[in-house]
């Protein structure tokens, strides 16, 4: 089953992953394997690893097109991702999936040069997300077991836009999703 699993994820990522990715210079795909890549520098755990790789399935399973944000549509992609991904893996991969665009909010609310940091869709979506966290938010934010790792993955995510970054393909990353998958 996993192995099944794992193959229909890979075969996401490579097909769908060919959309643009909001209003950078890469697309889905590139930006997943970039996002892998960081963490994996960063000597991130196997559930990191696999949280960065698939942190946008959200905006490959829904049919919103390509950039919903661009049509003032939140697309909800981190709480659709983490649907898709609760039956495959535990919390220590779903939470920061389902906590990268609040930890994007978070870091805009805590950290006053984050917003400069924000790619243009990255702002336009920031908008649709609520904006930067309330004072109240910060500190449920700051509550969850998973926030330190949902912070890790956003930074990874902002960085991961670098137009003709080489990167390994989505097989070199599988042994990762493997290792978090469920039973």
């Amino acid at each position: 089953m996993a192995r099944d699993a794992v193959t229909e994820l890979a075969e996401l990522l490579e097909g769908k992953g060919s959309r643009r990715y909001g209003l950078s210079d890469v697309n889905q795909l590139q930006h997943a394997l970039q996002a892998a890549l960081l963490a994996e520098q960063s000597c991130c755990d196997a559930a990191l690893v696999t949280a960065a790789l698939l942190h946008d399935i959200g905006h490959m399973v829904h049919e919103l097109g390509e950039n919903p944000a661009e049509e003032g549509v939140d697309d909800r992609h981190e709480e659709l991702g983490h649907a898709y991904l609760a039956a495959l893996f535990g919390p220590e991969v779903t939470e920061p999936v389902r906590l990268h665009v609040p930890a994007k909010r978070y870091l805009c609310a805590t950290e006053p040069d984050y917003f400069a940091k924000l790619s243009a869709d990255s702002v336009l979506s920031l908008k649709l997300q609520g904006g930067p966290m309330s004072s109240d938010e910060v500190a449920t934010f700051r509550a969850s077991p998973h926030a330190d790792a949902a912070v890790r993955l956003r930074r990874f995510d902002e960085a991961a836009k670098v137009a003709d970054l080489p990167t390994p393909p989505v097989a070199y990353f599988l042994p990762h999703v493997r290792a978090c998958m469920r039973g």
